[in-house]
């Protein structure tokens, strides 16, 4: 029995239609359609979305139940309220600076990177450059962006520059030392 799937959606501003497997939403950010496999139904009760097995004796389908119902609380919380992830640039010199729909790097390197942003992501960078604000509607794709930022210059351990997220911990580690001879 799924544990997470079991719980309800919240619909609070949000409008919900269900038209069979096909569950339309449409809230102040954001709209879509979510479409369930055969094997879930979707029931609407007091603003209460909740996702059921339509034969719960198959025990193969369960394994889709809480996968579903996380996406599809996922999809309705974005079109409410955007979700964001912050990145931050740790380093001399380096920063972001915001060009239209990309992003120009400079992160150390002997040229400057640019980074194409997706239509549906809003970007917003403070005037040092240094504290990027990435959100969007759909919390896959801003994860993505943010962890892509990241990957342009990976934080090393030893003098701490690099692109991090904002709530990650850098373990440092010793630099070298002169031996005693």
């Amino acid at each position: 029995m799924s544990k997470v799937g079991r719980r309800s959606i919240s619909t609070a501003n949000v409008t919900v239609d269900i038209d069979g497997q096909n569950i339309k939403y449409k809230g102040p950010q954001a709209e879509g359609t979510y479409v369930l496999p055969e094997s879930l139904k979707a029931t609407l009760e007091n603003n209460q979305l909740t996702i059921g097995l339509t034969n719960p004796a198959d025990k193969k389908n369960n394994n889709f139940w809480g996968l579903h119902r996380v996406l599809l609380a996922n999809a309705i919380s974005g079109s409410r309220e955007k979700f964001k992830k912050e990145v931050k640039i740790v380093g001399l010199g380096f920063k972001g600076v915001l060009q239209g729909q990309e992003i120009v790097f400079s992160l150390g390197y002997s040229h400057k990177i640019n980074f194409a942003l997706p239509s549906n992501v809003a970007v917003d960078i403070d005037k040092t450059g240094q504290n990027i604000i990435i959100s969007s509607s759909d919390k896959f794709l801003a994860g993505d962006v943010a962890q892509k930022i990241r990957a342009l210059r990976m934080p090393e351990p030893y003098k701490g520059t690099g692109i991090r997220f904002s709530d990650q911990v850098i373990i440092r580690k010793a630099g070298k030392t002169k031996g005693d001879k």
